[in-house]
């Protein structure tokens, strides 16, 4: 049975307020349900370096339990609260932010204290969003407490003023990624990977010159790393293990052969001490091994480290066996960034087109804010730890309401709001919403910025792709140094935004037949 759908429904739901900004309350509100939580069980713990506490010289450390963002409100000079409207934080140029209650836990050695509940800081709300004082509210209540019934919402109040967080399109991370490139008239194939993981972002590379030799690049490493020698380090043994871990094409099999017959290294510690001389020269072999393992673990194909467990710390049982399982996934991660240049090299592969929509990620209002609640709860962090340590010199009693200090976060949070500068040297990020009329802040409220610099000519960047049709708006664009690097969503797009449930996805994988690495359960 067809059903026949009302054209003025449709448009009516695509046209309202409530479509204007969705896809910044969707990521907002994500933020808020699961990201800000995620946020800090990263963090988990505060180490201190308090000694001589008690009679065993037991170890203080404080642990960090549930988060939750309250309604706005304003503190009065007298002492008192009460809600805090947008109208209001717009005619007394206020914060329009909320309380952040942190569950802490203070623990020393075996003693574990009571969980406090304290203020951290206060986190800006999004206008309209599951925060905000007007969530719910009908178009009568909104009148009644000064605001328009039109206004879409999705911008913050900071000092009175109303400011929008720009949507920022960016190449999608994790991703291997092919393209050709010259060095010395020569041409080589090259597949890399922006490996992004706790808002650390780190580009892996992976070049075949001339003579079929791979070559690996990835931060902390100064040069070039041998393939074959490093994916020994990582835990392939063989020589079988290796050409596995890559392709079984013959083809690819004739350029796997000159790899190996290249390297140097034959067994697992071979790999890795030859890492660790790259890396440490003219030190003893002992922290030549230990840095190669840390740099191995850390900066190689960071966005693997998800598997293992955040609750597992170094020492534990299963933790030394979850590490050597992550360098084999890495190793057979970095088996299909070499397939993929030798399939550029044979012509069995294009190179990517980075412009294609397929290949590009938005970054959301929620995203934004995480990455800057992440650097801000680390500054929150130090100065716990710092005041703690210096309340134990003095001998006072430890105290987590005392060794708070809510304005740390607080300023972290809404001076890039502010000004514009973003974590990550990015500028421009947050805007003053353009309220010349209604139609500039429906625009200015759908505007997607790309991070390429505007004195570059960048033509292909600039240029209308065909992946963008329905998604991106074809005539809405500055003229001048902004043109195609500043664009609008079209009027019907819909932007996804993930999903937070990890084990179900790799159930769903393993039933339609993926088969799982070796080590991996």
């Amino acid at each position: 049975m067809i059903h026949l759908i009302d054209r003025s429904v449709l448009s009516q739901a695509y046209f309202s307020k409530d479509h204007v900004a969705r896809h910044q309350f969707e990521s907002y509100n994500n933020f808020l349900d699961f990201n800000l939580q995620k946020v800090v069980n990263e963090q988990r713990i505060i180490e201190t370096d308090i000694e001589h506490r008690g009679k065993n010289n037991d170890p203080v450390w404080v642990e960090l339990g549930k988060i939750r963002v309250e309604k706005p409100i304003v503190r009065e000079a007298d002492g008192s609260q009460s809600e805090l409207f947008p109208t209001e934080a717009r005619l007394r140029n206020l914060n329009y932010a909320a309380p952040m209650i942190l569950e802490m836990t203070l623990c020393q050695g075996d003693i574990r204290y009571d969980p406090i509940e304290t203020t951290i800081g206060q986190l800006p709300v999004m206008i309209g969003s599951k925060a905000c004082n007007l969530y719910e509210l009908s178009d009568k209540e909104r009148v009644e407490r000064g605001e328009d019934r039109l206004d879409s919402g999705g911008y913050f109040i900071v000092n009175g003023t109303e400011r929008v967080l720009m949507t920022l399109e960016d190449l999608a991370s994790n991703k291997i990624m092919t393209e050709y490139t010259e060095r010395y008239n020569e041409q080589i194939h090259v597949s890399k990977v922006f490996s992004q993981y706790r808002g650390y972002r780190a580009l892996v590379v992976v070049e075949k010159n001339k003579k079929n030799l791979l070559d690996v690049s990835f931060p902390s490493v100064a040069g070039n790393l041998r393939f074959a020698d490093l994916m020994r380090s990582l835990g392939l043994e063989t020589d079988a293990d290796i050409v596995t871990a890559v392709s079984r094409d013959e083809d690819i099999l004739t350029y796997m052969l000159q790899n190996l017959e290249a390297a140097e290294c034959s067994s697992v510690e071979e790999g890795v001490m030859y890492v660790g001389k790259k890396l440490a020269p003219n030190q003893t072999k002992e922290y030549q091994r230990k840095r190669a393992e840390f740099v191995l673990d850390n900066y190689l194909l960071p966005h693997l480290n998800y598997l293992i467990s955040p609750t597992l710390k170094e020492g534990d049982p299963g933790h030394s066996e979850m590490v050597l399982n992550v360098r084999l996934a890495k190793a057979h991660f970095l088996g299909r960034m070499a397939e993929a240049c030798f399939h550029l090299a044979l012509h069995k592969r294009k190179p990517d087109d980075k412009d294609h929509y397929a290949n590009k990620r938005l970054k959301l209002a929620g995203d934004l804010m995480e990455d800057l609640f992440r650097i801000s709860l680390n500054r929150l962090t130090r100065d716990i730890k710092y005041q703690l340590e210096r309340a134990s010199m003095r001998h006072r009693d430890l105290s987590i309401q005392t060794a708070v200090r809510a304005d740390v976060l607080t300023e972290r949070l809404l001076h890039p709001l502010a000004t514009g500068n973003w974590v990550g040297g990015r500028t421009g990020v947050s805007q003053l919403l353009d309220r010349i009329d209604h139609m500039s802040v429906i625009s200015h409220l759908r505007r997607v910025i790309s991070p390429l610099s505007r004195s570059q000519p960048h033509f292909e960047a600039r240029d209308l792709h065909p992946t963008q049709w329905g998604r991106i708006c074809p005539s809405e664009t500055p003229e001048g140094p902004n043109c195609g690097l500043v664009k609008n969503f079209a009027q019907l797009v819909e932007v996804s935004k993930g999903t937070e449930d990890d084990d179900h996805l790799k159930q769903v994988l393993l039933s339609i037949g993926v088969e799982p690495l070796r080590g991996e359960n």
